[in-house]
């Protein structure tokens, strides 16, 4: 795909949606990172269902450590590997007092060194948190940066190294949330509603679903 053809792309995303925002509900930095802790291989709604219960409770490092184990496990148990990610937030939230004064970090070093953080959830952190120009890969924006030829690559981080090299500059900070937005409304997995999709005379997929 062609550098006119990429600047057109987000040039259309960014009229039908000039700020766009995710959808996990949190009011601080680090009922971010608790939430996209929780939202490893797990809906965006089933996170919201747990800390909307949850943050009213605990929604410092020191509360919920307060919790402990089982007073964490009652607010997330209907989430995919509970137990995994509550000891793992249990951990950040002591690693978070001990090294951080109880605020998260804004480098992606400091993240990534916080129990159950990984590149993605940093990226997310950073770009949502901190306004820096990160794009976090999931599989949407796997699923999209290869369909459309936005940014082939045989694994995330290709994905991730690639968008970083041609999304134009001054789209970059929106970037991740246009691209997962699209690609868990419009560009889906199993049949993509081409019919409905504001860059598919711009997309470079070749099996496109007319509607």
């Amino acid at each position: 795909m062609n550098p006119a053809k990429r600047r057109a792309i987000f040039e259309r995303f960014q009229a039908a949606n000039p700020e766009p925002r995710g959808e996990l509900h949190f009011n601080s930095p680090f009922e971010l990172l608790i939430a996209v802790i929780l939202s490893a291989q797990a809906t965006d709604k089933s996170v919201n269902l747990a800390t909307d219960a949850l943050y009213p409770r605990a929604n410092t490092p020191a509360a919920i450590l307060k919790l402990g184990q089982k007073g964490l496990e009652r607010y997330v148990k209907s989430i995919g590997l509970y137990r995994t990610k509550t000891k793992n937030i249990l951990a950040t939230c002591k690693l978070l007092l001990e090294n951080h004064g109880g605020e998260v970090p804004s480098t992606r070093e400091a993240l990534e060194a916080l129990p159950g953080v990984g590149r993605k959830t940093a990226n997310v952190v950073l770009n949502i948190a901190f306004g820096q120009p990160t794009i976090a890969v999931d599989t949407h924006l796997f699923r999209i940066g290869n369909r459309t030829g936005i940014a082939p690559g045989k694994t995330p981080l290709e994905v991730e190294e690639r968008l970083l090299k041609f999304v134009p500059p001054e789209f970059m900070l929106h970037a991740h949330h246009w691209l997962i937005l699209h690609g868990r409304y419009v560009c889906v997995a199993r049949a993509p509603k081409c019919g409905e999709c504001l860059i598919a005379d711009l997309c470079e997929y070749r099996a496109k679903v007319s509607v």
